[in-house]
């Protein structure tokens, strides 16, 4: 039978090798198949032995790739077992959360039980409700406060882009330099958070919420105003609450005494905070601590960073939240329990670093950092020094520190 084109003209038959190709079930790269062909009109054609080589060896590459597609396919069908484990664990916790722990909050927020479910990982959809209640409300705003703090920061907005006087009396004490100083960094904060997200920069859904929510803080207390790293934490509570409770949320969590000593920048209980952070340090990582003290690694080199932005910008966003989740359970603690455990978790990595390199890994962590190996490190830290809590050995280190200033200390350590 003649073969023909689509034009009609003869051509040959296909040879005995290409009928071969197109009987295999598995087509391999053009590169692969070169072997098989035969050499250009101009050259001696292959030797018999050769050309059974070549084709031993194409079926060997053709075993090997088959054997890397089932391997794949493998792969891929474990990672969906698992992520159907994972959201059906997701959803029965999500259902004991709303069905047994949220209706009875003020029982049994305490309980072993909560405590596990907590330390497991807040669901995503009941996370806002828990942090909200976890950190409370002790400071008793409203939405109506938030609404009269944002109509003021809108007004103090227009005044500054219109050139006008300020008009404020409440906050009179503190100057128009200050207080745009704080819009301008709000401004350029915001640029910078989260920015792989694409969320809450500039023309983003969250843009305006996140702007709303630092400017009405800066109303509502016009004597801390406006410190870098408030952007990631009002960035989190936006991505799990309301805005008027993502407010009251951030407005109560910076009253914390730990978050008020940083964001007011008082050295001297940031001090006290950091030796007592150095002294669990100690007890637990006797050998990093030993080389961190020989390289004049201090505390605030890494742990500035991870407190202000409560691990929000130094961990990936997912995990952040998971260290949130029991942050809200354990209070400030749990912040310093969480250096530990990553300190821990690098040891033998940061053990045979210098100092450059050391600040250098500690500021801009691993990007990818898998949540169960975090919290199995950290499950590992013991936050009990000679029989005294974390509480214990800050209340001593502060009222040493109250000694000193006066003159007659009164723990010698």
């Amino acid at each position: 039978m003649e073969y023909e084109d689509k034009a009609g003209a003869p051509r040959k038959p296909p040879s005995p090798k290409q009928n071969v190709r197109k009987n295999l079930d598995f087509e391999p790269l053009s590169t692969t198949a070169l072997i098989l062909e035969d050499r250009p009109a101009n050259l001696p054609a292959k030797p018999a032995e050769e050309a059974q080589k070549h084709r031993q060896q194409y079926e060997e590459m053709v075993v090997q790739a088959k054997k890397r597609e089932l391997k794949e396919a493998r792969r891929r069908k474990k990672q969906l077992e698992e992520r159907c484990r994972l959201e059906e664990s997701i959803g029965n916790a999500a259902l004991t959360w709303n069905n047994e722990v949220l209706p009875h909050w003020e029982t049994v927020w305490s309980s072993r039980k909560v405590r596990d479910l907590w330390w497991q990982g807040i669901p995503p959809s009941v996370r806002g409700k828990v942090w909200s209640l976890a950190i409370g409300n002790e400071l008793n705003i409203t939405h109506e406060l938030f609404d009269i703090c944002l109509a003021r920061a809108k007004e103090r907005w227009r005044s500054f882009s219109a050139g006008g006087p300020e008009a404020e009396s409440e906050d009179a004490g503190f100057s128009a330099a200050d207080r745009e100083a704080s819009l301008e960094l709000i401004k350029l904060d915001i640029s910078r958070t989260f920015p792989n997200l694409c969320i809450f920069q500039q023309g983003g859904p969250y843009h305006d919420t996140l702007h709303s929510i630092l400017g009405a803080y800066t109303c509502y207390r016009p004597d801390v105003g406006y410190v870098q790293g408030m952007s990631f934490i009002a960035a989190v509570l936006i991505l799990n609450l309301d805005t008027a409770d993502a407010f009251i949320a951030f407005s109560n969590l910076l009253n914390k005494p730990c978050q008020m000593a940083f964001f007011r920048v008082d050295h001297g209980l940031m001090l006290t905070y950091f030796a007592a952070f150095e002294v669990f340090f100690e007890e637990n990582l006797p050998k990093l601590f030993a080389h961190f003290k020989k390289n004049n690694l201090t505390p605030d080199i890494y742990l500035i960073d991870w407190i202000f932005t409560l691990y929000s910008k130094s961990l990936p966003l997912d995990l952040a939240c998971r260290v949130w989740d029991v942050f809200c359970r354990d209070g400030e603690e749990f912040l310093f329990r969480t250096a530990l455990g990553l300190l821990k978790l690098f040891e033998d990595i940061l053990t045979k670093m210098d100092f450059i390199h050391v600040a250098q890994f500690l500021t801009r962590l691993p990007d990818h950092l898998p949540a169960e190996e975090l919290f199995a490190s950290i499950a590992t830290i013991q936050m009990q020094s000679r029989n005294r809590k974390w509480a214990q050995v800050l209340t001593a280190l502060q009222r040493d520190s109250r000694d000193v200033e006066r003159g007659s200390p009164s723990l010698r350590h």
